[in-house]
């Protein structure tokens, strides 16, 4: 084989691979499937995060959400998108772009978010950003915005009560 033929061919390749992992790591959901994702497994620490691009408080805490992921290895997090369903390319950029490559990504495709908070929380109000926190049968809601070692501070006090 040629060089020039294995340049075009190892350019293909790297060109391909980029753009595998930059495709559909989000993936859209309907309720029923956020909610499963609400239930405890087995005694592993959950942790769901519900925010969307457009909202400044939430992209102001990813880094925290990010840090913990990749300090707690064991605890599982989950990163919902309250974007619109059709905006998976959006999310997958910013994703990239803020690293939310640490957890699981999905994106709701259900706008009436009055017709199923409540199965997620009775407490939500619907604002975001918001985070649930499971340890088995328990679950813990913060419709907050989380500040640097928050996070990290109720990560540590639910796995110490595990």
């Amino acid at each position: 084989m040629s060089r020039k033929f294995l340049s075009i061919l190892l350019f293909i390749l790297i060109i391909s691979t980029g753009s595998l992992a930059q495709s559909n790591k989000v993936k859209v959901i309907k309720v029923p499937e956020m909610v499963k994702l609400t239930k405890a497994k087995d005694d592993q620490v959950k942790v769901i995060n519900y925010w969307a691009t457009w909202c400044k408080p939430c992209i102001k805490e990813l880094p925290y959400f990010v840090q913990a992921a990749k300090h707690y290895p064991n605890v599982e997090f989950i990163f919902i998108s309250l974007d619109f369903a059709d905006q998976t390319k959006r999310v997958n950029s910013f994703a990239q772009k803020k690293e939310l490559t640490v957890g699981e990504l999905y994106l709701i495709d259900d706008l009436d978010y009055n017709s199923w908070i409540d199965k997620i929380s009775p407490e939500w109000s619907g604002a975001i950003p918001a985070t649930m926190i499971i340890n088995g049968d328990q679950k813990k809601f913060y419709e907050q915005e989380f500040h640097e070692g928050e996070l990290t501070k109720i990560i540590e006090e639910t796995l110490n009560n595990n």
